[in-house]
């Protein structure tokens, strides 16, 4: 596969060379196979890193000419059942997105159009009998996050900042994992954690930030946007989320904790060519094994980890992919310490 990285601050250059990584195992449309008329729904900008990694996956496809894909943006959660239905009533076949927000009303829909594929980000599990045709996914890229937390162990003095969106289990369960990482190279580091109740306020994240330079943290957990932002004017460190920022901080941002979304949605694509799809949790795709999830290069600090901490990231690693390992998915809320 392809690896590069996605810039935050240029919409033009979300698929361009400094993209995202991009599966060589592309679903393709038959020679007799029309494209899969595709849809993403999303509720923030796709410029915001979660969200980010679908449309980066999603463009690839329509590029190898697997699905013909459009996507509506900043959709309220009180609006996103109506956008549902008017993409199946055009004739969508596939429909991705996110409905943390709007559970109960997306999956009402879902059961009003049995024809259409639903793959939904979603806090819960896949109901067969009620909606046979909603997959499921979440990012669980715990095993990644888990890596990046061993690092910065490695780089804190022992006081560390967290700034989350929501204590909702797909947040907690990376934080929790960063921090079990933290504490298997320094057990006794303090964590300041706080949830600014937004999925995309940089600002707010900024100034949650900064309270947490002044209480004292030397490297910063930047679940949200506007958290690299605040270390990097506070000359402080910073670990990232689901995309890698280095390029846009590469004095600050030591490395992240990556999605792939692309191996979730293949498999999806996959099932709807060949007719097989149906409820299922898509979540395990996210897994390091799977190829959903990986750690960043550390690029700039290449030659600032030191060695010892370098070694044990390595070792964890092959130990999560060769299944001797496993990290502890725990979605409760993460406390500060």
């Amino acid at each position: 596969m392809t690896t590069g990285t996605f810039t935050v601050s240029r919409r033009g250059l979300l698929l361009g060379g400094a993209a995202a990584t991009v599966a060589a195992n592309l679903p393709r449309a038959g020679l007799a196979q029309e494209p899969i008329r595709m849809a993403g729904i999303y509720t923030v900008p796709v410029e915001q890193q979660w969200v980010s990694r679908i449309h980066i996956a999603a463009e690839a496809l329509k590029a190898a000419g697997t699905v013909d894909y459009t996507y509506t943006e900043n959709v309220a959660n009180t609006d996103y059942p109506r956008v549902m239905r008017e993409y199946c009533e055009a004739g969508v076949k596939l429909i991705v997105g996110e409905i943390f927000g709007a559970e109960a009303e997306a999956r009402e829909v879902c059961a009003e159009y049995p024809d259409v594929a639903f793959l939904l980000g979603s806090s819960f599990m896949p109901d067969e009998a009620a909606n046979p045709n909603l997959a499921v996914f979440d990012n669980y890229i715990q095993d990644a996050a888990y890596l990046s937390g061993i690092v910065a162990g490695g780089m804190t003095k022992g006081n560390i900042g967290m700034v989350g969106g929501f204590p909702i289990p797909e947040v907690n369960r990376l934080m929790n994992a960063f921090m079990a990482g933290v504490r298997e190279v320094k057990p006794e580091t303090k964590f300041q954690v706080s949830f600014i109740g937004s999925w995309f306020d940089p600002p707010k994240a900024k100034e949650t930030a900064f309270a947490m330079i002044d209480g004292g943290a030397d490297l910063m957990y930047a679940e949200r946007f506007g958290v690299s932002d605040a270390a990097k004017e506070r000359g402080v460190l910073a670990i990232g989320n689901v995309i890698d920022t280095q390029p846009d901080y590469p004095e600050t941002v030591v490395t992240s904790a990556l999605w792939h979304f692309e191996p979730t949605l293949n498999a999806a694509v996959a099932a709807v060519q060949a007719g097989t799809f149906k409820a299922a949790n898509y979540g395990t795709y996210s897994f390091m094994r799977e190829g959903g999830c990986s750690l960043a290069p550390l690029g700039t600090f290449e030659d600032k980890v030191p060695a010892e901490i370098k070694a044990l990231v390595a070792e964890k690693e092959k130990a999560i992919r060769d299944g001797s390992f496993t990290v502890t998915i725990d979605d409760s809320e993460p406390k500060s310490s």
